[in-house]
């Protein structure tokens, strides 16, 4: 498994779209010391902290140095810690966590069936619609469900995406994931603006992409938004 795990907790964990904050996990299962001139920044003198080794330093700990030297570090560079409110509300929204998860991806997966059967879609992409390795993987992992978030392309290219997204009335028009609220945004003309042609072969985002991060709503306010939206962009 992994031994340094990073979430972005403005997610699925928060999951209300009301804070900002993220997580490193270590798993204090990797020797930091042995990796020798391939860590550097662990096993030479930190100049910044009196000329520590870090990986000397806290020896005593366990194979920590990599999580020590990040919160240190960090903290006193960037300042990287929570209000008591925002880890609240993080905490609050970790307790939800399972629950809502369960119905991302239950609604996802009808939204996915949705798309599918309409004739103004080009693609489709959602793990259980996927073939080859990437479905057999999906699968095979992805016991639970397949999660929240999914892209579609619309035929009519870019100005169809603009228009999807301008008529949307339920959904929200935000480029975050992972929240409450059934989230769209259409990249070729937001995120992804500045791109040329060429590059957006490149990244992979064509004229007519937009992704959707699946909310807890009821599926039936879901579909209808969707369904007034997609119609009033043909």
């Amino acid at each position: 498994g992994a031994a340094i795990v990073v979430y972005s907790a403005t997610k699925f964990i928060g999951g209300h779209g009301n804070s900002i904050g993220g997580l490193i996990v270590d798993g204090g299962n990797f020797d930091w010391e042995s990796a020798g001139s391939r860590q550097p920044a662990l096993n030479t003198p930190d100049p910044s902290y009196h000329g520590a080794v870090w990986t000397q330093a806290v020896k005593a700990l366990g194979p920590i140095a990599y999580i020590i030297k990040a919160r240190t570090t960090l903290l006193r560079d960037l300042g990287a810690a929570l209000s008591p409110f925002n880890a609240f509300l993080l905490l609050q929204g970790l307790e939800t966590l399972p629950l809502r998860i369960e119905r991302h991806s239950e609604n996802a997966l009808k939204v996915a069936h949705f798309l599918e059967a309409r004739d103004d879609i080009a693609k489709l992409i959602y793990p259980s619609h996927q073939d080859g390795y990437a479905g057999d993987r999906a699968r095979k992992y992805l016991k639970g469900g397949f999660g929240g978030l999914l892209g579609f392309e619309l035929k009519a290219g870019a100005e169809a995406g603009r228009k999807f997204i301008d008529s949307l009335k339920l959904l929200y028009h935000v480029a975050n994931i992972g929240d409450a609220r059934t989230l769209a945004i259409h990249p070729a003309s937001t995120t992804h603006s500045q791109l040329t042609e060429h590059d957006f072969v490149k990244t992979g985002v064509t004229a007519g992409y937009v992704r959707l991060s699946i909310g807890i709503e009821h599926i039936d306010d879901i579909l209808a938004d969707l369904t007034q939206a997609l119609d009033a962009a043909k």
